[in-house]
């Protein structure tokens, strides 16, 4: 699932009150601020897109005092459109292009269709409608690559325009003038990103202390609990829950930022049901930490650690199928049990049932295609 995000605009207030209220969006993981009166003052407040009919802006409005809100008449046939011309010129000049469009009647909601595979982004505003609209326009786009916004009013706008047509929309815009909704549409959009991964039990058969190998230690920005982990795996089809380190030992204590992940050419997935070699994660990449039902959340790598260390081989089978991973050898590596227990690869035994990722398609780039592909 493609991750989803929210924009504000802001309020008209004067600029201390309007300061919080963009202080409070960046909090909460929202970068992307659309206003027409203070563009350098919130420069000043981080790392924010500005969006805005202003050359200066970072992502370039076209439609309002347009046709797209109604200000300017809008010909049924399209000719001529002031908002088509004006989105065609930004995209020559290498801008980012957001169109605003207040779906008034049928006519904007074309304009709309017309408008989506110039511009990168459309800002859908209703009137009387609900959701029948957003659902036409995200069929008619869904081809295009254009991201579809949905301006909501409150958290329960936003639940909805966010699962309309089961993908949704791929954010929301709302006017932030409350603290308490603000956070809380930012945690609904990080919610609706998440995936569910689809966890099996399979059966271990086969255990092989190995020689040493170079290993990765992936140290994550995020305090992980017990019964999560991230899914690794030697085949990119089918993947163990390998456990955070979030629980005491009597040799080492917790560190519960960190998965010891297994060996350099290892699969981990990663945000959009995609996977990176282990090799590859630097600070700042996007990992998916899993819980023991399948539930994802992003985080980011802080440090990715390669060290030589002695491996263990894991074989399992589910349904004729043969999952393989390599793990460091040491009792604090854990792998997950069938009862959600953390099961340490130093008792891991043939018999054992533990919790697996399969997939059907084959990957090519870490991203999931429909070809033959032999891992062995």
């Amino acid at each position: 699932m493609q991750n989803k995000f929210a924009w504000i605009s802001t309020p008209d207030e004067l600029w201390e009150d309007k300061k919080e209220m963009i202080t409070t969006a960046l909090e909460s993981g929202i970068d992307h601020v659309l206003d027409f009166d203070d563009i350098e003052n919130i420069r000043k407040l981080g790392n924010v897109k500005i969006i805005a009919n202003s050359d200066d802006a970072d992502i370039y409005l076209v439609g309002i005092n347009g046709e797209g809100d109604g200000f300017v008449e809008l010909n049924d046939d399209f000719t001529d459109s002031r908002d088509i011309a004006d989105a065609k010129r930004a995209k020559s000049e290498g801008k980012q292009v957001c169109a605003y469009i207040k779906i008034i009647d049928k006519a904007h909601e074309q304009l709309a269709v017309k408008l989506g595979p110039i511009v990168d982004y459309i800002i859908l505003v209703g009137t009387d409608w609900t959701i029948i609209p957003l659902e036409n326009i995200i069929a008619d786009l869904q081809k295009e690559d254009v991201e579809i916004i949905a301006a909501v009013r409150d958290l329960d706008g936003a639940r909805v325009a966010l699962e309309t047509l089961e993908h949704g929309t791929d954010g929301v815009i709302f006017e932030a003038n409350d603290f308490n909704q603000t956070k809380k549409i930012a945690e609904e959009v990080v919610k609706a990103s998440q995936t569910k991964y689809e966890l099996k039990v399979a059966t271990i058969t086969n255990v092989k202390p190995l020689g040493s190998g170079d290993r990765v230690c992936v140290d994550t920005t995020d305090m992980m609990k017990p019964g999560e982990g991230m899914l690794i795996g030697s085949y990119s089809k089918s993947m163990f829950l390998v456990h955070s380190e979030s629980l005491e030992s009597e040799y080492v204590a917790s560190r519960p930022f960190r998965v010891n992940a297994g060996p350099v050419q290892a699969y981990v997935m990663v945000p959009g049901n995609k996977t990176r070699y282990l090799s590859e994660l630097v600070a700042g990449d996007e990992v998916l930490i899993v819980n023991t039902e399948g539930e994802t959340r992003t985080a980011y790598v802080g440090r990715s650690k390669i060290e030589r260390r002695p491996l263990i081989l894991i074989e399992a089978e589910y349904e004729g199928k043969t999952i393989r991973t390599l793990l460091q050898n040491a009792e604090t590596i854990r792998i997950v049990d069938e009862n959600n227990e953390p099961l340490s690869v130093a008792d891991v035994k043939p018999g054992d049932k533990v919790k697996v990722y399969i997939e059907s398609s084959a990957r090519h780039f870490g991203i999931a295609i429909d070809e033959t592909i032999i891992e062995q």
